[in-house]
């Protein structure tokens, strides 16, 4: 419940004043409430979960459409005296984010909670009532489960067709959530390590991002008249490869971040 707290209390807060900080840390808090649910949903499957989930993922998704427009934005402010066509393009994400804006703060200002809370604490109160014993049991064999689906889809990765890079990308935001949820529970569990998946997480991220502007900016183009995109083309297919190097440079940490097999240990137990 003190995932929903917190929720609430961002909620709360992005309403009474809707600043970029008050919206990210609302995505965040949505985005932990997400992975709360979805590792319940594996232990116990049950409809309402289900529901809950949709409901909090629909909302992710128009932070997420907000978010990228923003980190789009943020980086023209940066390399617009390098790539002065950028400007209409500049003015063009300006005016959506300011339509985005409108339509989330009036959705936020509107979220009903009640109808929410209630399903959580029945939620809550019939997995407290119904779950075995081996719930620590339960939970670890969720986040094993959780791992497995990153690693298969690390072992299909193919540097040519970068989606294969954001499937990891997504399973592993799950996995991250989950151990972030459940690390207290954990021996010895390093003291650093939440960081470094967030930095693992955020490598693949700027390949992602690399992808979200060029698809952008391709969409715009095509229904508005445009100085030379030559330079603008060359500059982020640079900015794209780049990242894809950082992403391989680094992308066995993978193995560092959770126990290869239910009965073998965790990395960081590991003896030299």
């Amino acid at each position: 419940m003190n995932r929903w707290k917190n929720y609430r209390m961002e909620l709360k807060r992005c309403r009474a004043g809707f600043s970029n900080e008050a919206v990210h840390d609302l995505r965040v808090a949505t985005r932990r409430m997400l992975a709360l649910i979805q590792l319940l949903n594996s232990i116990s499957p049950r409809p309402r979960l289900q529901k809950l989930a949709r409901a909090f993922k629909d909302q992710l998704d128009e932070f997420d459409d907000l978010r990228d427009t923003q980190v789009i934005l943020a980086e023209i402010s940066e390399i617009l005296q390098e790539l002065p066509q950028l400007q209409e393009f500049e003015k063009h994400l300006q005016f959506t984010e300011e339509k985005m804006l409108r339509t989330l703060r009036k959705k936020i200002k509107n979220l009903e909670t009640s109808e929410v809370t209630r399903r959580i604490r029945k939620t809550h109160e019939s997995i407290e009532g119904e779950m075995e014993n081996d719930l620590e049991t339960q939970i670890m064999q969720a986040i094993d489960d959780a791992y497995l689906l990153t690693k298969q889809r690390y072992a299909w990765i193919d540097l040519v067709r970068p989606a294969t890079i954001h499937r990891v990308r997504i399973a592993f935001k799950s996995l991250r959530y989950m151990v972030e949820i459940i690390h207290p529970m954990l021996n010895d569990f390093p003291t650093d390590n939440l960081k470094r998946m967030n930095d693992y997480q955020s490598l693949m991220g700027e390949i992602q991002d690399a992808e979200v502007f060029a698809q952008t900016l391709a969409d715009f183009s095509e229904h508005a008249s445009f100085p030379d995109l030559e330079p603008v083309r060359r500059y982020y297919e640079r900015r794209h490869a780049e990242a894809i190097s950082a992403y391989v440079e680094k992308k066995n940490q993978l193995d560092t971040f959770w126990r290869p097999a239910p009965e073998g240990p965790f990395p960081w137990e590991k003896t030299e």
